[in-house]
């Protein structure tokens, strides 16, 4: 079972919503997911990203792979925890 971050749609059509989710990699996009470790919010000017910072190192150092979207934001994330 390959584990894989990324990132699960929620909202209305034209209003998108995201959480980031760990799941199984053979799993739908929007299917079944093992954990939620955060969220993205597009909407808002910068865009909005919370994430449990703990839970995502913890399945990083357990092997979980992330999108290339989710690496953006988590590098974005611990940047922004970094300069505050």
């Amino acid at each position: 079972m390959a584990l894989v971050i990324r990132l699960r749609r929620h909202g209305a059509r034209k209003k998108p919503f995201f959480r980031i989710v760990v799941a199984d990699s053979s799993s739908p996009r929007d299917g079944r997911f093992v954990a939620q470790i955060g969220t993205y919010d597009p909407a808002f000017n910068p865009p909005k990203v919370t994430l449990k910072a703990e839970e995502a190192d913890r399945w990083l150092k357990s092997g979980a792979q992330p999108s290339d979207t989710v690496r953006k934001l988590l590098k974005q994330a611990t940047s922004a925890a970094q300069s505050a």
